[in-house]
């Protein structure tokens, strides 16, 4: 199995941390957020995994070359951003042949075991499946109303939100979903999914631990929590 994870953010609202470091490359208890990712890839029996990097990506490089593991990666350098659907339909010949695959926002932390947004995928018969949790804040957030698992509307960041239940950032998608990401189309928020209510299934991280780190606050949170999590 393939999966992309979307890591070329610049980071901007970690910054100073940012201006050395990339997102992707920074220690959350011991271990970097990318080598976090890739771990649970690999567990989740993916085998070959397309990164792409824009912001310091020499360094990103430079740590892929050190990792040992069973994961083929492949890192693909933008030197403009794409947006995560532009990555997407950019790369799209990484996934020919292949009967689903998944894309991952690796801004995000989670425990949450990706066999099962896998398992959901194929039982479900959606041509996509996303990952859902309850937000606090949900004007931070691309929100989701859902009925009997099937997603009946998204907004992303609303100002009156019609509900909690928030985009986590994790994908099962059908290789029919890079139809509709073709250009103009730049961010799996805005364009994508608005074109896939009534044709995708929401997976709930139920007690999955989860968090954006997009924040001094939420890294330092992380930090804290994160090590404490793995060990229970």
């Amino acid at each position: 199995m393939k999966a992309f994870l979307l890591a070329a953010g610049k980071g901007t609202r970690l910054r100073p941390l940012t201006d050395h470091t990339p997102k992707c490359l920074v220690d959350i208890g011991g271990q970097t957020m990318l080598d976090v990712w890739l771990d649970a890839l690999e567990a989740a029996g993916v085998d070959e995994v397309l990164i792409n990097l824009h912001h310091l990506a020499p360094l990103v490089w430079a740590h892929l070359a050190e990792r040992r593991g069973g994961l083929l990666v492949h890192a693909v350098q933008e030197p403009e951003l794409l947006g995560s659907a532009g990555t997407l339909w950019a790369n799209r010949g990484f996934v020919d042949g292949e009967d689903m695959f998944l894309a991952l926002n690796a801004d995000n932390l989670t425990d949450f075991d990706l066999r099962i947004l896998i398992e959901e995928h194929r039982a479900g018969g959606a041509i996509a499946t996303l990952s859902v949790f309850h937000a606090p804040d949900p004007t931070r957030c691309g929100i989701l109303t859902v009925s009997d698992g099937l997603i009946t509307g998204f907004a992303e960041k609303p100002a009156e939100p019609p509900s909690d239940l928030a985009n986590a950032g994790m994908y099962a998608f059908s290789p029919a979903v890079l139809d509709l990401v073709a250009p103009p189309a730049r961010d799996i928020g805005y364009d994508l999914l608005p074109e896939l209510v009534g044709r995708a299934r929401a997976v709930p991280l139920g007690d999955s631990w989860f968090l954006d780190i997009g924040t001094p606050e939420a890294l330092a949170r992380a930090r804290a929590e994160w090590q404490g999590r793995r060990a229970s």
